[in-house]
């Protein structure tokens, strides 16, 4: 299908998409690939400059795609070969703000896909009998992370399976510099680039239109005479696109510039119509007697906002920063300055970001307003007119973080709490940021993660290397910043940093727990609370509590225990401990021959319950809680798989839940609240805080099937 063919849709008396406005070569390109038509790629590569209209082009084809959508548009006027057949509404997983894992689970939960790794949703797409189809948009803002790669790591671990699965029609939204990468994985007759700047798609007449359509009174301009004389809003309109070189985002901006401000506007004078994004900005300025300076540094901290956008509260201390003087007066001048190129945005219900609750805390409050500028090309164009963008983001940084009160990140701004890292990475200064255990709990952890992974990891200091290891299991699990506080104490305890762990105790959580030991044991079949009887300092007997761990014959410092066909005590369970007597004679396995339930044989060690020391005693001298003392113990657990949960017998109160990073292979919970849990990794004991919960603690949702806990070289993000 030739793209020059577009222009004969408007000779046939065709009306125009409403939305779109032209593109029709494109919209019939786009059409074929939605029928397979014959000939028709199975994969289109969407792709042009920043501001060419991707994104309002794919908007406006997807509304005709989407069955319930297509009742609202004069499809019978439309050019029938622009007009996709009338079948559900294909898949959409955008790209903006997500990374690539959390867009190819997006894609996983819309198929109802049963994959536990990212390799079985390619597997389960391709082994379908009947095509799918899907459309991932805005690939270049992908990620939570300016500064990450993200858009490359969608293209590499996402786009490249799916574009090479026979099974997937796809269509992508990408880049001008990841777009040749992508279609050249592909063999010619299976992928086609469209790109909007090139001559056989670019869309003149169409720019015309949107111009014209923009300046019409009837469509709520203000009435001057070129916009309501359709001969000069004509003769405008082509002036306009003239000039702009096929960019609809310059015509976008120049419209709004004179029609927020008409005064000083001469439409026959061509040199107030801008050639570039650039230059529509400067025009602007020097319309309205400013400096095109003073305009951009307006705008500066806009261009490096991350997230949804800037508090409007923080535009002013950042553009100080920014310039290197104070700023304010030229800010309360000049929002009708600045008004055409930003647009406000209302948070979204994540926008305490993390969804912790701590929104209200940090005076957020209702009736917060974000700030962000009209289009990423503004972004762009801004920041390369800085003279040194690291500079500026170090200033941007310290500002941030001088408004953080009392270096409390539970009062901070959710934007300062979710994004200085983001800021912090383009400066350079991530590493150095990295020591506070309190930014790691209160931080979005799928952003902050983002972050981290974005440096070499010889940069990180110990405990942004346990963070890193960390972050699969909060992002996996969406668990609020207290729970986060805890799995990320445990984790600074395992790791051997406890002056981190503490920390986290003297950072206002009102933690579930603390963790008192970790060793990194593996291959532990069974765990019990015991004591075993010593002689204290004045001499006379005590009993000094230990977990008993059933392990391999042959661990250091383990006592192997005794064959049970020499007499073993039926009643003793997996550790060799009796119940409520002394152990030891003839203490077996769970099997009752000697041998470890996975086969070998166990021996016994000895852990002091409550130090980070082990235990040499006689087996035989380990005695467990009875069942009587067990029930009488204010607290109770269950566990699952990888998750456990403490409860108030009293109440059945729920007072603390645990998810592990590994598969739980034990656990035991002591009289007095000490909870010994063995996994895959090794052994943790964590004395639970019955008071400290402010409020019933819940598992976090999980995504069955979905392990994440090693270390990654993605983001896995939110699998949930």
């Amino acid at each position: 299908m030739s793209a020059s063919d577009g222009g004969n849709a408007r000779a046939a008396g065709y009306t125009p998409h409403p939305y779109v406005g032209g593109r029709t070569a494109a919209l019939r390109a786009l059409a074929a690939w939605r029928m397979r038509w014959p000939g028709a790629p199975r994969v289109i590569v969407l792709t042009g400059n920043p501001g060419s209209g991707r994104s309002r082009l794919l908007t406006g084809f997807l509304m005709m795609c989407d069955p319930e959508y297509r009742k609202q548009l004069p499809l019978d006027d439309l050019d029938p070969a622009t007009v996709p057949p009338d079948l559900p509404a294909p898949a959409v997983p955008s790209a903006a703000g997500r990374t690539a894992a959390q867009v190819l689970w997006l894609l996983a939960d819309h198929f109802e896909l049963a994959a536990g790794r990212d390799e079985d949703v390619f597997a389960e797409l391709a082994a379908r009998e009947e095509p799918v189809t899907v459309v991932v948009p805005d690939v270049g803002q992908a990620g939570p992370v300016r500064a990450a790669g993200e858009a490359a790591r969608v293209v590499r671990d996402v786009l490249t399976p799916l574009a090479a699965t026979e099974t997937v029609q796809l269509l992508a939204d990408v880049p001008r510099e990841l777009a040749t990468e992508l279609a050249g994985t592909l063999p010619a007759n299976q992928v086609q680039v469209i790109d909007l700047d090139a001559p056989e798609w670019a869309d003149p007449k169409g720019l015309v239109l949107h111009a014209e359509t923009a300046l019409d009174a009837g469509s709520g301009a203000p009435e001057l005479p070129y916009t309501t004389d359709p001969a000069a809003r004509r003769a405008l309109a082509e002036a306009l696109a003239a000039r702009a070189a096929g960019s609809r985002l310059t015509v976008q901006l120049a419209v709004q510039s004179l029609l927020m401000q008409p005064e000083g506007f001469d439409p026959a004078d061509a040199s107030q119509l801008p050639a570039s994004v650039g230059e529509a900005l400067d025009l602007h300025a020097r319309r309205l007697g400013a400096d095109p300076l003073t305009l951009r540094l307006i705008l500066a901290p806009l261009a490096f906002a991350e997230g949804e956008g800037l508090p409007v509260q923080l535009l002013g201390t950042l553009a100080s920063a920014v310039a290197g003087r104070d700023m304010s007066q030229d800010i309360a001048d000049g929002m009708l300055l600045a008004a055409p190129f930003i647009q406000p945005v209302e948070p979204s219900s994540e926008d305490d970001e993390d969804g912790t609750g701590e929104g209200a805390e940090a005076g957020a409050g209702d009736g917060r307003t974000l700030l962000r500028l009209m289009h990423p090309a503004l972004a762009e164009e801004i920041r390369s007119g800085l003279p040194d963008i690291r500079e500026a983001q170090t200033r941007i940084a310290m500002a941030l973080l001088e408004e953080v009160p009392q270096q409390d990140w539970a009062q901070a701004d959710p934007y300062i709490r979710d994004h200085l890292a983001a800021h912090t990475l383009e400066a350079g200064l991530l590493p150095q940021l990295l020591t506070d255990p309190g930014l790691f709990a209160h931080a979005d952890p799928v952003t902050l993660r983002a972050a981290i992974e974005a440096v070499p990891l010889e940069q990180l200091g110990a405990p942004a290397r346990t963070y890193l290891r960390t972050a699969p299991l909060l992002t996996r699990s969406q668990a609020p910043s207290t729970l986060r506080a805890a799995f990320l104490e445990s984790a600074f305890v395992e790791d051997g940093l406890a002056p981190y762990a503490e920390a986290l105790h003297t950072r206002g959580f009102r933690l579930p727990w603390r963790t008192l030991w970790s060793v990194p044991l593996a291959g532990v079949r069974a765990v019990t609370t015991a004591s075993v009887a010593a002689v204290g300092e004045d001499g006379t007997a005590v009993s000094r509590p230990v977990a008993a761990l059933l392990v391999p014959e042959g661990t250091p410092g383990s006592r192997t225990l005794p064959d049970p066909a020499d007499g073993a005590v039926a009643s003793q369970d997996a550790t060799g401990a009796s119940d409520g007597t002394a152990a030891g004679e003839g203490a077996g396995a769970a099997d009752g021959d000697g041998e470890a339930p996975a086969g070998g044989r166990t021996a016994l060690l000895l852990h002091d319950l409550r130090a980070p020391e082990y235990v040499d005693a006689d087996p035989s001298h380990v005695v467990q809680p009875s069942e009587e003392d067990r029930e009488a113990a204010p607290l109770g657990f269950s566990r699952g798989a990888d998750y456990l949960r403490v409860w108030a017998r009293a109440d059945r109160r729920m007072v603390a839940a645990l998810v592990s990073d590994s598969p739980v292979t034990d656990a035991d919970l002591s009289p007095d609240g000490v909870l010994v849990v063995a996994t895959e990794r090794g052994v943790t004991a964590r004395q639970i805080l019955v008071a400290a919960p402010a409020a019933t603690p819940s598992v976090p949702a999980q995504r069955t099937g979905t392990t994440d806990a090693d270390a990654s070289h993605g983001l896995e993000g939110d699998h949930s």
